[in-house]
């Protein structure tokens, strides 16, 4: 994690930039999606990390690759890591782009972690809980997990607010064994 403080000083000076041009949603939208390009493409990944390719190679790659789907500021940032040789940063610049326009935005990410798919009547009420929770209105990234059997997990930040039916049974479970039930044999 040594690449960490450069990433954020990048990425701060990214989001100032923007700021003044009145780009910074749109450099926000580029850097979720060059993150999840490099999600994606395990190869694209070794690549900008690769110490035997060349910079400039790097940059011709990714000029070729995002081309006109990415703006003036994004480009410059490519720019930038290629002649500080700090290709490999990119992934971790753009991901803590998208945290501290999150944070300048005043949004938040609430992770609800459920058993089945949320439906829109179910994403409604979770966005009730989570006003209820922290007083702002938050954008639902859904995680599907059969193991909890049916109800929700709740993260929004540092809160996590658990009503999954696995997590009652292991509180009732806990009771019993805190009260020294005996069953009749």
């Amino acid at each position: 994690m040594k690449e960490a403080r450069p990433a954020l000083r990048y990425a701060k000076a990214i989001l100032n930039l923007a700021k003044e041009q009145g780009s910074d949603e749109e450099v926000n939208n580029n850097m979720k999606d060059i993150v999840a390009t490099i999600a994606e493409s395990d190869d694209l990944d070794a690549m900008l990390k690769s110490p035997v390719i060349k910079a400039a190679d790097k940059k011709k790659v990714l000029d070729a690759l995002f081309g006109d789907k990415v703006n003036n500021i994004s480009k410059g940032l490519f720019n930038l890591l290629a002649e500080n040789k700090r290709m490999l940063m990119l992934e971790s610049v753009a991901k803590k782009y998208s945290i501290i326009y999150d944070y300048y935005k005043k949004m938040q990410v609430a992770t609800v972690t459920t058993a089945v798919e949320l439906t829109s009547e179910l994403e409604a009420k979770i966005q009730e809980k989570v006003v209820e929770i922290t007083g702002n209105s938050a954008a639902i990234e859904n995680i599907v997990n059969p193991e909890i059997l049916g109800g929700f997990i709740l993260r929004v930040g540092d809160v996590q607010y658990d009503a999954s039916i696995s997590n009652q049974l292991n509180e009732l479970r806990r009771e019993f064994d805190d009260s020294h039930y005996i069953p009749k044999i």
